[in-house]
C-alpha cells in the first residue's frame, strides 16, 4: 500500500504535518526493522528515483550514500542528524534543478522569438546568443528571492 502511495504521491513526503514534521521523521525516530524498510523506501521514492529521473548521476550517488548512512546508523541523535543533512541537501538540488528549468523556458521563448509562425527565420539566433541575452539573470534571481531561494550573483 505505501508504494501505491508513493508512486501516486511522491511529493507528499516533502509536506510537513500539523507539528512542522516530515512524515519520515516519525520513521527516523521511532526506530525498528518495520520502520527502516518503510523508510527505505520512501527516501528511495522522495529523493533516489526524484534525481535518477532528472538524469543528475553525481547527485544521485552522493543522495545514494547520504541514504545508505541513514539506514546504517543505529545512534538515534546520529541519524536524525544524517537524515536532516540529507534533507537540506535534497531542498538544494531541487531549487537548483527549479532554476534551471525556468533558465531553460527564458531561453526557449527568447529563441523562439527568432522563427516567424510559419517557420521561417526571421533572425539569426544561436543557442549561446539566446542564452545569454534571454534575461535570465535579470528574472532568476528575482523570483528565487521571492520563493526563499538562496542565490550568488556573479559579478
Amino acid at each position: 500500500l505505501l508504494q501505491v502511495l508513493l508512486n501516486k504521491f511522491p511529493y507528499l513526503l516533502g509536506w510537513k504535518d500539523a507539528n512542522g514534521k516530515l512524515a519520515m521523521e516519525y520513521l527516523v525516530t521511532n526506530w525498528t526493522p518495520e520502520n527502516k524498510i518503510l523508510l527505505e523506501m520512501a527516501l528511495q521514492s522522495w529523493m533516489l528515483s526524484r534525481l535518477t529521473s532528472w538524469g543528475a548521476t553525481s547527485w544521485t550517488e552522493a543522495m545514494k550514500s547520504k541514504v545508505q548512512a541513514i539506514l546504517a546508523e543505529d545512534d538515534k541523535k546520529r541519524r536524525k542528524i544524517v537524515f536532516f543533512e540529507a534533507c537540506a541537501i535534497m531542498k538544494q538540488y531541487e531549487n537548483v534543478e527549479a532554476t534551471s528549468i525556468l533558465e531553460m523556458a527564458l531561453w526557449k521563448g527568447h529563441l523562439k522569438r527568432g522563427w516567424s509562425n510559419d517557420g521561417a527565420k526571421r533572425q539569426a539566433l544561436d543557442r549561446g546568443e539566446c542564452r545569454c541575452v534571454c534575461g535570465s539573470n535579470i528574472v532568476i534571481p528575482s523570483v528565487a528571492m521571492f520563493l526563499g531561494i538562496a542565490t550568488t550573483r556573479s559579478s
